[in-house]
C-alpha cells in the first residue's frame, strides 16, 4: 500500500509540474525563435532570438522564381512580412501557416487585375508556409526540389523549427 502511494505522489507531482506535456518554444529545444528570414535567391532560411542568429538552414522554394506572389497557381513564394499563424500536422510533417495573403498582397493583387495584368478570374491564393518533405518527392533532394510557393525543410529540420518558432512569430521573405 506504501509503495502505490509513493508512485501516486510523485505520479501526481509530475503531472502537476507539467511533465509529459509538450515543452513550449524554447525550453529543452532551444531558444525561442523571435523572427525568421528567408531569403529566396540564397535558398537560406536563418531563425533569430533578438538580433542573434540561432540557426540557418538550407530550404527550398517556390519554383515560379524571384519577385512578388501574382496569383494562384504561379508558384511564386511570397515576398514580404508574414506572422506564423498555427502549427498544424500534415501529410508534410508539420506544417508552420502563414498568413498570406496580407492587406500589401491583397492590395497589389487587386492593382494587378485592375491594370489587366493577371487574368479577371485569377484568385491570390492561400495555404503559404514552412513544412517538412513532400511524399511525392522522397527520396527528398531540397538542393533541387523547387515548391508550389512554400518554404521546404527536410523532416528533421521542420521537427527542430517547428520546436523553436512559435505561433505569432515573424517571417521576412525577401529576394
Amino acid at each position: 500500500m506504501r509503495r502505490f502511494s509513493c508512485a501516486l505522489g510523485v505520479t501526481g507531482a509530475l503531472l502537476l509540474l507539467g511533465a509529459g506535456a509538450p515543452p513550449p518554444a524554447g525550453t529543452a529545444h532551444g531558444p525561442t525563435v523571435t523572427r525568421v528570414h528567408v531569403k529566396k535567391s540564397a535558398r537560406t532560411m536563418r531563425l533569430f532570438d533578438g538580433e542573434a542568429v540561432v540557426a540557418t538552414y538550407s530550404v527550398a522554394v517556390g519554383k515560379g522564381g524571384a519577385g512578388h506572389k501574382r496569383m494562384e497557381g504561379d508558384n511564386v513564394t511570397p515576398v514580404g512580412r508574414y506572422r506564423v499563424v498555427k502549427h498544424m500536422p500534415s501529410h508534410l510533417r508539420i506544417f508552420l501557416s502563414l498568413d498570406y495573403p496580407n492587406a500589401d498582397d491583397r492590395a497589389r493583387f487587386e492593382e494587378l487585375k485592375k491594370k489587366g495584368e493577371i487574368p479577371k478570374h485569377a484568385t491570390i491564393g492561400s495555404w503559404i508556409g514552412i513544412h517538412g518533405e513532400p511524399p511525392e518527392a522522397k527520396p527528398f533532394k531540397k538542393a533541387e526540389y523547387q515548391s508550389h510557393g512554400c518554404v521546404v525543410l527536410e523532416d528533421k529540420e521542420i521537427d527542430q523549427v517547428a520546436k523553436m518558432v512559435p505561433d505569432g512569430t515573424i517571417v521576412d521573405i525577401e529576394d
